[in-house]
């Protein structure tokens, strides 16, 4: 255990780059159309910039236990955060869109294991009364780097030019590269971990993994765009995702030294529990993020810089509420308790922000639901966490953290892609339902014609071009009803989705008196 002004070094250190990992994920999302423009690519290509980051990401974050082990967690942290740099340094510097992409997977796969070997470095850095304050600092990073990835493009974007998005990255991962080498030490289980001989090493294991989840998510981020599955392309990724999935379970769970051991999932009741909730942690976390923006900016007409700033306060309180959250872990409240009032709170959260959507609605009217949506997150990501690895140890603690990770990524993934999908498919069906109450012999609909077309003749319109301009008019007011409906079926049904998880609470194994979990070991 580290102390004193080393302790916070290393702490500055990591926590710095599970934000900048997390920061990543989301900061591009607002420089797509410029990119677009000085790229010359099309809306297609341009969406595989987030794609093969996400891509590279899930694929290395189970397998960081194995590398970790394999070379020694401080020079492959040491070595991540070099390509991670490198990689963001290119990417500002790619001249087309596949330049840009392939930069993208690299930083992608340097970022995957920066997040995953984080939490095990902060960690190893605390003594065992303080974990609460190592995991809450580690929460602190998964959930602010989301919600402030966009504000942070945002005001680069408005203000220099997109590559300063990548470029940002780099004095930062300097300046960890040197502490990493000046401070940061492997603990003892790691420095005498046996390395297994290259020949040994699980390739087919490995080889199924990036096929399985790799197809998978390249899916779940392109499947919006393609039309699911009236697309060839997509049907052709399913069953390679099928096939390498279930390939990969059926290899991990019979190879006698698997990268991935997924037989810790049948060892630990917990653990299988646990997993469940982290995909459903990772859907509620990115779709709510990844929905609220999309609203402010095409109904309300907010900036991306705007909407990030209203995202920021909630994200904040969940990072202060995180030691408070694993004092009261660590005085004996149960996960079993704290769990569905979490849930509860993130249902009532996504009702009353399905009340609050208007076309007038302002920044005041979703402070209150986004600071309850941040408590309620902060009371399910250490107890999810906590609850996952109690009762494990050694590897397979580590090898728990990191199925736990990359479970909590495709939630997210598979959030964003369920919810734009809805959003798409569900404006259509209910303006459809709308239009009905919409006649040109009904006296209000008329009224409100007229009243268009005076106020666009006042302007200078013709009688024809007013009645043109009128109809205009009142099929946007149309769609901006439809599409706050929309909205509001969206976080009604992200609600229901975290309050039909509470009755699993229920399976959660109740630790047994002096039984502690061996967060030492994950990685």
């Amino acid at each position: 255990m580290e102390t004193g002004f080393t302790k916070w070094i290393i702490v500055i250190t990591v926590v710095m780059c599970c934000l900048l990992e997390l920061i990543d994920t989301s900061i591009v999302n607002v420089a797509l159309t410029q990119m677009m423009g000085n790229l010359s690519a099309t809306q297609q290509e341009v969406t595989w910039v987030v794609a093969s980051y996400g891509i590279a990401n899930v694929i290395v974050i189970p397998m960081t236990g194995f590398l970790a082990e394999q070379f020694g967690r401080r020079n492959y942290y040491l070595f991540s955060v070099i390509l991670f740099t490198l990689a963001s340094m290119a990417c500002g510097q790619s001249t087309n869109i596949w330049e840009l992409v392939a930069f993208r997977f690299i930083q992608g796969i340097g970022g995957g294991a920066l997040m995953a070997t984080s939490q095990a470095i902060l960690i190893d850095t605390f003594p065992p009364r303080q974990l609460p304050l190592g995991q809450a600092l580690f929460g602190m990073g998964v959930i602010i780097g989301p919600t402030i990835g966009p504000t942070l493009g945002g005001y680069i974007v408005d203000n220099y030019d997109w590559p300063w998005i990548f470029y940002v990255n780099v004095p930062v991962g300097i300046l960890a590269a040197i502490f990493t080498i000046m401070f940061i030490r492997d603990p003892e289980r790691i420095k005498n971990a046996v390395r297994r001989p290259f020949g040994q090493i699980d390739w087919a294991g490995a080889f199924l993994l990036v096929l399985g989840v790799g197809s998978l998510q390249l899916v779940l981020e392109q499947g919006e765009s393609e039309d699911w599955f009236e697309s060839f392309y997509i049907v052709s990724f399913t069953v390679l995702a099928v096939v390498g999935l279930v390939g990969f379970i059926v290899r991990e769970l019979t190879a006698k030294d698997p990268i991935v051991d997924l037989r810790v999932l049948t060892r630990s009741r917990n653990l299988s529990i646990g997993a469940f909730l982290s995909f459903v942690l990772g859907f509620g976390l990115f779709a709510s993020v990844f929905v609220f923006p999309i609203f402010c900016q095409r109904i309300l007409g907010f900036t991306a810089a705007q909407t990030g700033f209203i995202l920021l306060p909630s994200a904040l309180l969940s990072g202060m509420m995180m030691p408070i959250v694993g004092k009261m872990i660590q005085g004996g409240v149960p996960q079993k308790v704290l769990l569905p009032i979490g849930f509860g709170i993130f249902f009532v959260f996504s009702y009353w922000m399905s009340t609050q959507l208007s076309p007038t609605a302002g920044e005041d009217d979703f402070f209150w639901p986004l600071m309850l949506r941040g408590f309620g997150l902060a009371l399910l990501f250490l107890p999810i966490t906590t609850m996952s690895l109690s009762g494990l140890s050694g590897k397979d603690a580590g090898q728990a953290a990191g199925l736990t990770g990359m479970i909590r990524q495709l939630g997210g993934s598979f959030g964003v892609a369920l919810v734009g999908t809805y959003l798409e498919r569900s404006i259509a069906t209910n303006r459809v339902a709308l239009l009905p109450n919409i006649s040109l012999y009904d006296p209000e609909t008329q009224q409100r014609l007229q009243a268009f077309t005076g106020a666009f003749m006042g302007k200078g319109s013709s009688l024809l071009q007013a009645q043109q301009q009128a109809y205009a008019a009142l099929e946007g007011t149309l769609m901006k009803q439809v599409s706050i409906i929309t909205y509001g079926q969206i976080f009604l049904l992200i609600g229901s989705f975290f309050l039909i998880c509470v009755p699993l609470v229920l399976l959660i194994r109740t630790a047994r008196p002096g039984e502690k979990v061996d967060l030492n070991a994950a990685h």
